[in-house]
């Protein structure tokens, strides 16, 4: 997969294809089928799959720090991606220019003299350009001028309501992780790169491997039974804390892997994280011995849980059956 960033990398070689424009922050089953609906047209046009996205999101670029945590950070997007065909990701930079381009010149410099789009598939939610001004019926007239369909997909409902990152970004600050991997289709995971901490977990007999999120905000925090991938072994079961560690304090956040029974160095290495069951909610104690006694209890509900999954393989940390 080719990932393009901004207009002015594209090339000649880049004109022709299919595409589709959205966020995609978790890449989750209404994602998904937007994507399928695309692969077929990209077969049947035999022209390459694109996606347009943006980066910075554009909630984060008008709300700043007040915007909601994104579910996927920007190199994690792009790899959920490429499980789906996608030949080339355009990233535009969502800066003041762009959010002040008109929606007719959007249309023109990306859809049409950028990328020369002959099939459109877009979210039936989708606005864009200069205050949102820019929507589906926009696309349509335009596609209808120029000789390309565009289409929408309708809502995609899971359990009578609309698929989104909202509603998945709601069932994680809850705890729900099964309703967030119904939404998501697969467990929901995070990715780092193992960096060195501070020691404190190895001090009192519970070393972790350390992953900076570089995030302005996490969609989920607390104490978690997870499984790590990118090590030899993996799945690897574990305790997972995420969060600004308020018994010792922390300016940043921070996750903190417990691998059970594991002996290795994991240092440098680029992993993904997978949470399957809320253990409990982050909260301080008065003391490291209290924090010691906590962890040792996080740690034998977690065996509880792996136990369990081992037993009835069919049943899965979490609750709920595992697909």
């Amino acid at each position: 997969m080719e990932l393009i960033r901004g207009l002015h990398n594209l090339r000649p070689r880049h004109r022709g294809c299919v595409a589709t424009i959205g966020n995609f922050d978790g890449v989750h089953l209404g994602h998904q089928a937007v994507l399928g609906q695309l692969a077929e047209k990209a077969a049947e046009f035999g022209l390459p799959m694109a996606v347009v996205t943006f980066e910075p999101h554009p909630q984060e670029f008008f709300a700043g720090a007040a915007a909601p945590p994104r579910l996927t950070r920007f190199r994690e997007k792009v790899t959920a991606l490429q499980r789906f065909a996608v030949a080339r990701v355009l990233c535009l930079r969502f800066d003041a220019r762009l959010a002040a381009l008109e929606p007719e010149e959007f249309i023109r410099r990306v859809l049409l003299d950028g990328l020369a789009v002959r099939y459109l598939v877009v979210g039936d939610d989708f606005r864009f350009g200069a205050k949102r001004r820019g929507n589906f019926a926009m696309l349509e007239a335009a596609g209808r001028r120029h000789g390309f369909p565009v289409v929408h997909l309708p809502t995609f409902p899971i359990d009578g309501e609309r698929v989104s990152s909202t509603r998945i970004r709601e069932a994680l600050a809850n705890g729900d992780l099964a309703g967030a991997e119904k939404l998501l289709g697969r467990p929901y995971r995070m990715r780092g790169r193992v960096a060195h901490g501070e020691r404190r977990g190895r001090d009192i007999g519970f070393p972790t491997a350390n992953l900076h999120l570089h995030r302005h905000a996490s969609p989920l925090r607390g104490v978690f039974a997870v499984q790590m991938f990118g090590v030899e072994g993996e799945p690897l079961p574990g305790v997972a804390n995420i969060g600004s560690r308020p018994t010792v304090g922390s300016e940043r956040i921070l996750l903190e892997v417990h691998l059970l029974d594991y002996e290795g160095d994991l240092y440098g290495r680029h992993v993904a994280v997978d949470f399957l069951h809320h253990i409990r909610d982050e909260r301080r104690f008065a003391s490291l011995e209290a924090l010691t006694r906590q962890i040792e209890d996080d740690v034998a509900q977690a065996r509880r849980l792996f136990a369990r999954h081992e037993t009835d393989p069919g049943i899965g940390p979490g609750p709920g059956t595992r697909r």
